[in-house]
């Protein structure tokens, strides 16, 4: 009975070790990242704008969906939250980040961040605006990254970096939260922050592009710091989802400037290499118009799948990325 008792045990543990990250980035479906955004878009969380009542249950939500995943609060944060008062338009402004870490089993001192910002714009003429899409997508996107990573713990194949969850607040009044973040209070040292993987609006389409494929993503500041990042971002999209990296808004000559305007642009400008993944804007950004029904679902699971990957990639590999490159 012992005997055959060991030979079952020895046959799980040879199936975990032949996990790939392919089997965890199955865990990304479209169904919970449905279920977790028609929650986190909807009315009871009044628009999310930073510092009201709806933000503070944002923040809760964030909170209770680490603890049931089992995913650790991050250093120096009170039970996840990492408080700040915010100057906004003359007054101070009480909110929170919210951040969560996976140790990493051979790099515990090498991080790699993955962002998305958990705020909105709130109730403007007595209309809820409830960002489905900015930054609903993104947000709902880094809970099932972050449970696909656990997964991976449970089974032995945790990452050998440690990688950070962080929520930021008041992006949408200046890329606040980020820049508390950054500038006053990191929570782990920047000199060992090794990349930002940033995603803010990723499950709309641009009805801009010309050619209609849904399979793409914009892809912004993967070559500002760092040939490597983008390399391995290219290879990495290639041997798995294979969408079409469209780098139109990477381009220095864009009028939109987008590089500028999302909380990557705080860890860039401290010369640690970043991605931002955009879909693009559409006729519901920052309208009351921007909820869950409209989202594609189909898509925010593959570029969810492609963030996982990436941040896999940068997570495992033997030696962290080359910064070859300075910000302005």
């Amino acid at each position: 009975m012992k005997r055959n008792f060991f030979i079952v045990l020895l046959s799980c543990t040879g199936l975990m070790a032949q996990k790939t990250a392919s089997d965890y980035a199955n865990s990304i479906t479209e169904q919970e990242l449905k279920e977790l955004l028609y929650v986190y878009a909807s009315d009871y969380f009044a628009g999310r704008e930073t510092g009201t009542k709806g933000q503070k249950i944002a923040v809760d939500f964030l909170r209770e969906y680490y603890k049931s995943q089992n995913i650790a609060a991050a250093e120096g944060t009170t039970d996840y939250f990492q408080p700040m008062n915010l100057s906004i338009r003359g007054k101070e402004v009480a909110t929170e980040n919210v951040a969560a870490i996976i140790p990493g089993s051979e790099f515990p001192e090498e991080y790699l961040v993955i962002s998305s910002h958990l705020d909105h714009i709130g109730v403007r003429n007595g209309q809820i605006n409830n960002g489905a899409d900015d930054d609903g997508s993104g947000t709902v996107s880094m809970l099932e990254i972050a449970e696909a990573f656990q997964q991976a713990v449970a089974d032995g194949n945790g990452p050998r970096r440690s990688i950070v969850f962080l929520h930021v607040s008041g992006e949408e009044k200046g890329l606040l939260g980020s820049k508390f973040y950054t500038d006053q209070q990191p929570l782990y040292p920047l000199a060992q922050t090794v990349a930002n993987l940033n995603i803010d609006m990723i499950g709309r389409l641009d009805p801009k592009r010309e050619d209609k494929d849904p399979k793409y993503i914009y892809l912004i500041g993967s070559d500002k710091l760092s040939t490597e990042l983008h390399e391995i971002s290219e290879a990495v999209n290639q041997a798995t989802v294979n969408l079409k990296l469209d780098y139109t808004y990477n381009d220095e000559k864009d009028p939109n400037r987008f590089y500028y305007r999302s909380d990557h642009y705080n860890f860039a400008k401290n010369n640690i290499p970043i991605i931002f993944y955009f879909n693009g804007t559409h006729a519901d950004y920052h309208r009351p118009s921007d909820t869950p029904d409209k989202i594609n679902y189909d898509m925010l699971k593959l570029r969810t799948e492609l963030v996982f990957h990436t941040a896999w990639e940068l997570a495992n590999r033997d030696a962290r990325i080359v910064v070859d490159k300075k910000s302005e």
